[in-house]
């Protein structure tokens, strides 16, 4: 292992074991292994958030170990660690607040793990399919806890069924992937979504009843609102401190000259420490915004602060997400909606899946992206009945694609008359 992926393993554990001791010592050992060990067996569809059903101690406890074990199967996948699995890793941790456990997870995993194994494949090449993947996971959630089930069956069908979409779930990432053409970040938010769509379809037609709930702490704790800054700041110190402040100011200039278009790994294209200092700037910013407004800050609120922050490293940066975060600010308000409703506010966040739009298109692209990914977010849930934890990719990527055939369509329309003068 070169020092380069040494010094982001460190890194990347220094943050994952003190999310978990920072539970511990907020509730106390007992209270968080209780709180921990609730969330095992308790349903998980959107918008759960754990901050509120297990408690502060043991949602980030289920984070931390939900991070340590991704990071454990990149490092035994002797993957190095880049822009992707950084951005999963954080990912996984955010949604580890509001709907992902290590039971629900692990049976997807484990699916992707089989087709691999299946068609002769390193299991490394479809890593982020499986990290991402675990989107899914309220589905085995689902199938153990909400579908009447009990015991040792309902945990064998849960762990079935998450099984079973692991195994296809590769087959569809490539197809979605080929919808959007690499513009929606989240590009498992909409395979897992798609295939939402099909078994909630299923689910209902067996008369299962999957109605959406919203549960939102909002019980204001210093805890939680200083962990995504802290950890941004973190990453800011740490980025400095690994390129130097001249590299890290020229590698943020290159960094915001990418579109961020898919598969874009600002640490290999760029710089890890500029990398870092991109993803700390960014979740400071967005936690400012948060806090400016008094919005709450909880485990969905948390989980998104998170995933921007991962995905910094692969694909956001201020310029290319100033846009579409302007869009959903100005469709919320038109529509009347309050900016720190749970809808508007976690779509002001996950919206910059669309990053690359603007990054491409320019700023009103952008802004029409973020507009309309508002608009059609706040009807998507319901498709799947929450099972996709990526609802936001989803919606993303029925956006992208409706976006990008458009200005793709009149652009080679465009070419090919002014070829003909």
């Amino acid at each position: 292992m070169d020092s380069n992926n040494k010094s982001l393993y460190i890194f990347i554990l220094i943050i994952t074991v003190s999310t978990g001791l920072a539970g511990l010592l907020y509730q106390g050992p007992i209270i968080a292994f209780q709180g921990f060990i609730d969330l095992q067996l308790h349903p998980s569809r959107l918008i759960t958030d754990f901050t509120q059903t297990a408690g502060i101690g043991g949602a980030l406890l289920n984070a931390c170990l939900n991070g340590l074990i991704a990071v454990l199967i990149i490092f035994l996948s002797k993957v190095r660690l880049s822009g992707p699995t950084i951005a999963a890793v954080f990912t996984i941790m955010g949604f580890s607040l509001f709907g992902k456990t290590p039971l629900n997870i692990l049976p997807i995993i484990l699916g992707v793990y089989i087709t691999s194994r299946i068609i002769h494949k390193s299991f490394s090449t479809y890593i982020i399919i499986a990290l991402f993947g675990s989107a899914l996971g309220p589905l085995a959630g689902f199938m153990a806890f909400e579908a009447g089930l009990s015991g040792a069956p309902a945990l064998l069908a849960g762990a079935l069924i998450g099984i079973g979409t692991g195994m296809i779930l590769p087959a569809l990432a490539v197809a979605m992937l080929r919808l959007h053409e690499g513009y929606n970040l989240y590009n498992m938010g909409l395979t897992c979504g798609f295939l939402g769509v099909f078994v909630a379809s299923i689910l209902s037609a067996m008369k299962y009843d999957m109605p959406i709930t919203v549960i939102w702490n909002t019980q204001p704790s210093l805890l939680l609102i200083l962990l995504a800054p802290a950890i941004s700041l973190f990453m800011v110190i740490w980025g400095l401190a690994t390129d130097g402040l001249r590299k890290s100011i020229k590698g943020l200039g290159e960094i915001f000259s990418l579109s961020g278009r898919l598969p874009s790994d600002f640490m290999s294209m760029v710089s890890p420490g500029a990398a870092l200092v991109n993803a700390g700037i960014l979740g400071l910013l967005t936690s400012a915004y948060i806090f400016a407004l008094d919005g709450d800050f909880n485990g969905p609120t948390i989980g998104a602060l998170f995933t921007i922050i991962g995905f910094a490293t692969f694909g956001k940066h201020i310029k290319n997400t100033l846009p579409i975060v302007l869009g959903v600010v100005a469709a919320t308000l038109l529509s009347g909606k309050g900016l720190t409703a749970p809808g508007p506010l976690l779509a002001f966040m996950f919206a910059t899946t669309l990053a690359p739009i603007a990054g491409e298109f320019g700023f009103v692209t952008g802004f029409i992206a973020g507009f309309l990914h508002l608009v059609v977010v706040e009807r998507t849930a319901s498709w799947h009945g929450g099972l996709d934890l990526y609802n936001n990719g989803f919606a993303g990527g029925l956006v992208a694609t409706f976006i990008i055939a458009i200005v793709e369509w009149y652009q080679a329309n465009k070419h090919e008359r002014v070829g003909k003068r």
